[in-house]
């Protein structure tokens, strides 16, 4: 005998919904070892009902929860139709490869640059390359890129026949990195500017290819790349797209620049009190300790903790495993009885620097900070103490880059270190110093003559135009002003580094004199980025200013 049907309320919500379902008896409810023998006759039980009930195994035990049409819902059904109606998401089409139009001062820059986009495609406006030929005469540096630039070319269009017009890729002479092509304009572009914009200047004629390609190529992205910032504005005044070139960049933010130095936590020395290890050996003191701040310290950083109440901690990582890391306890060069060539450091940077410039296993060491924080008399007075007094080099090398801050004052007579003696007023001034605190009290005024004549002896002023081809053997080379030198340069320089050769780089990335670097671009914070976390090399970021109260407040209000 059939079950009374569903009450009203239930039976109108469901046919409201969906009439099939109120026909469904309540035969369909959840079957149990004890009901399971009950019958349904064909006139009452539905074909749903049925389908529910056979899914059962017949020598179950425990009961199996199945769907019962007072569990489905208007709403639920709603749900499972809307669900039904909407269509499977197609993958998203992938995006056309970018055409990027190139200023002549980005080859000029980078003559690698034709091969730092990617799988975008590369334009090159004829007015670049007769830019190219006008630039590649000389022995400058931007003359060398040229030339270089020319090669590349060369070698790409190279048994290209006529098919020039269609596009060259850029993968044909081994870079596999360049998944592009790159395009020669071939045709002439038939582009009105405004009046404003005369034709034949240069930038003008690659705006109004530009213009044309713009036009022309609808579907794909066009951008012009110019290091040229007057270039840039003036494409986005006309509507067209222009970037910087940004490939050439070490980091995006200077803010982000490895500082060399990192504070351990307040809790430092609690939470190591039952792992620390320490011990001592060639007069230092070594610890051992463990935490997860580890994973964020590298080889040759300086570590300090400080605590008023109790001695500080001023140390170096001298080696990383896992999570435990070895600190080295530095010698405090602030205390008179450790004085370099009589000078002693006037804070917790200056103790850093000191120690980095002084131990014999960091053969790379890059000092950085803003005028006065006493970069260039650390490290004088530390290659003094180690040609002079331990003789572990033969002699000080001092070289820099001579770009001027305002107009040039001309050719220099003499040999190649008197051409150099005006750019090197830094170095009198330091060494005037150092002659005032290590040997100008002694001997009277023959004995400071006899001991200046000897520093000068031992300190060689050479020119970075000749440093190309030579090899510095047990040499403490000082390179000032590196800022100014470009990654390509500084890596001439670092290569020439014999045995037992010591370099030291310092400069200040927020005064830059070269045309087109920037504090991201500049080789000093190239040779940073790159060395840090290596055995034999070391970094300080030298804060505070030391070399009077008027220059120190002149850094800030002006």
């Amino acid at each position: 005998m059939p079950l009374p049907p569903p009450p009203k309320s239930m039976g109108s919500l469901l046919t409201q919904a969906t009439p099939s379902i109120t026909q469904a008896p309540p035969a369909a409810r959840k079957t149990t070892a004890r009901n399971k023998t009950r019958q349904e006759s064909p006139e009452t039980a539905p074909a749903f009902a049925s389908a529910q009930t056979a899914t059962l195994p017949a020598a179950s035990t425990r009961p199996s929860r199945q769907p019962t049409p007072r569990e489905i819902t208007p709403a639920v059904v709603d749900r499972c139709a809307q669900k039904a109606e909407q269509p499977k998401r197609t993958p998203a089409a992938p995006q056309p490869a970018k055409l990027f139009v190139l200023d002549t001062n980005v080859l000029l820059h980078d003559p690698m640059s034709l091969y730092r986009f990617e799988e975008h495609d590369i334009y090159l406006p004829m007015v670049t390359l007769e830019e190219l030929d006008a630039h590649k005469k000389g022995l400058s540096e931007v003359a060398r890129n040229g030339r270089q630039v020319s090669r590349e070319l060369d070698a790409l269009v190279a048994d290209t026949g006529s098919a020039i017009d269609q596009g060259i890729a850029l993968s044909r002479t081994g870079h596999a990195e360049a998944k592009g092509r790159l395009f020669f304009q071939t045709r002439a572009h038939e582009v009105e500017l405004p009046i404003a914009l005369p034709q034949g200047k240069a930038d003008n004629q690659i705006l109004a290819v530009l213009q044309d390609l713009t036009h022309i190529h609808t579907e794909r992205p066009v951008v012009l790349v110019s290091k040229d910032i007057n270039m840039r504005v003036k494409a986005r005044a006309l509507g067209l797209h222009a970037e910087d070139y940004a490939n050439d960049k070490t980091l995006d933010d200077a803010d982000l620049l490895y500082t060399g130095m990192m504070m351990l936590p307040p809790d430092f020395w609690e939470r190591q009190a039952k792992s620390v290890e320490s011990w001592q050996q060639g007069g230092h003191t070594f610890y051992r300790v463990q935490g997860k701040f580890v994973g964020q310290m590298l080889v040759n950083q300086a570590v300090y903790w400080e605590n008023g109440s109790a001695p500080p901690l001023y140390a170096r990582v001298k080696e990383i495993r896992a999570n435990t890391a070895v600190l080295q306890v530095m010698r405090d060069h602030t205390h008179l009885k450790n004085a370099v060539w009589g000078i002693t450091a006037r804070n917790r940077e200056q103790n850093f620097a000191l120690n980095l410039l002084l131990d014999p296993d960091v053969d790379f060491v890059t000092l950085a900070g803003q005028a006065g924080t006493g970069k260039t008399l650390l490290a004088l007075a530390a290659g003094l103490s180690q040609v002079l007094d331990t003789r572990r080099y033969n002699e000080i090398i001092v070289t820099r880059v001579t770009v001027p801050v305002g107009e040039d004052i001309g050719y220099l007579p003499g040999t190649e270190e008197e051409k150099m003696s005006p750019w090197m007023g830094a170095l009198d001034d330091n060494l005037e110093v150092l002659n005032q605190s290590e040997g100008g009290n002694s001997g009277g005024e023959w004995g400071r003559a006899a001991t200046q004549e000897l520093i000068r002896s031992k300190i060689k002023i050479k020119s970075l135009n000749f440093m190309r081809g030579r090899t510095f053997l047990n040499k403490y080379v000082i390179i000032d002003e590196a800022q100014n030198l470009t990654p390509k340069q500084m890596k001439t320089l670092i290569t020439r580094a014999g045995p037992g050769t010591k370099l030291v780089c310092m400069g200040n990335i927020a005064q830059i004199d070269t045309p087109y670097l920037t504090e991201g671009s500049s080789g000093m914070t190239y040779v940073v980025d790159r060395f840090k976390g290596w055995g034999h090399s070391g970094h300080v970021t030298l804060a505070r200013g030391e070399r009077s109260r008027l220059a120190d407040y002149a850094s800030e209000v002006l």
